[in-house]
């Protein structure tokens, strides 16, 4: 199955009141595996970034100058997610910012039905943990230490370990008993039946006379057996 894990830097909170997509980060992953096909864009919001918005990501408006508009990239951003579910960290968030800069395009929405938020996931699981994206590495052990600051291609690469863990990890070892299942039930598929053999005949089991004479005399020769009292 594939999937797309996303994550995106903003401007601010609320793309209603204005607040813009800046940067886009998708992972591919077939069936939770990252298979290395990426898109990656930065975009130019055409307005000003707020200075508590660039501490948090450290893009600034002159980095942004020269970089595509949305719309520029729109088309080739939805050829790559496709019709693939697509999970992202509070999506609710992402998936307001992403439909608002496509309604500026004039393109349809991504529809909500695909979208897979992790936040729920690890809410469900680690019901009054913390759930942000560092709190959920650091109890997964999954290395951060190269994130200084929030970019939506790296948290994405995160969250994609994130995902996988969060819905039990590899499961090597039920795959490697599978694969021995698999290869038993082969081996007893291919074993030759064996032949019946022919009924031998019944064993004569009753005493002979000569048995029961000397039986006889045993029995006799007991002194005060207990039967005779």
């Amino acid at each position: 199955m594939r999937e797309i894990v996303f994550d995106t830097e903003t401007t601010g909170l609320d793309p209603q009141s204005g607040d813009r997509l800046v940067e886009i980060g998708c992972i591919e992953m077939v069936n939770r595996v990252a298979t290395g096909s990426v898109f990656h864009a930065y975009f130019n919001p055409e307005r000003s970034m707020p200075a508590e918005a660039e501490a948090v990501h450290g893009l600034s408006s002159a980095f942004l100058a020269d970089k595509p508009r949305f719309a520029e990239r729109a088309v080739e951003l939805l050829e790559f997610l496709s019709d693939a579910p697509l999970v992202a960290h509070n999506a609710g968030f992402d998936f307001g910012f992403l439909n608002t800069e496509l309604a500026m395009c004039a393109l349809p929405p991504v529809d909500r039905a695909r979208m897979v938020d992790t936040v729920a996931i690890a809410r469900r699981k680690h019901p009054g943990a913390k759930l942000s994206l560092d709190a959920l590495c650091s109890r997964y052990g999954i290395d951060r230490s190269h994130r200084v600051r929030h970019g939506a291609l790296l948290d994405a690469e995160l969250l994609a370990q994130l995902y996988v863990e969060l819905l039990g990890g590899r499961q090597i070892g039920l795959e490697l008993a599978a694969e021995v299942e698999v290869k038993v039930a082969a081996a007893t598929l291919s074993v030759t039946p064996t032949v019946p053999r022919g009924l031998r005949p019944p064993r004569p089991h009753l005493a002979s006379a000569d048995e029961l004479a000397r039986h006889a005399a045993f029995v006799e020769a007991i002194k005060e057996a207990i039967w005779l009292r």
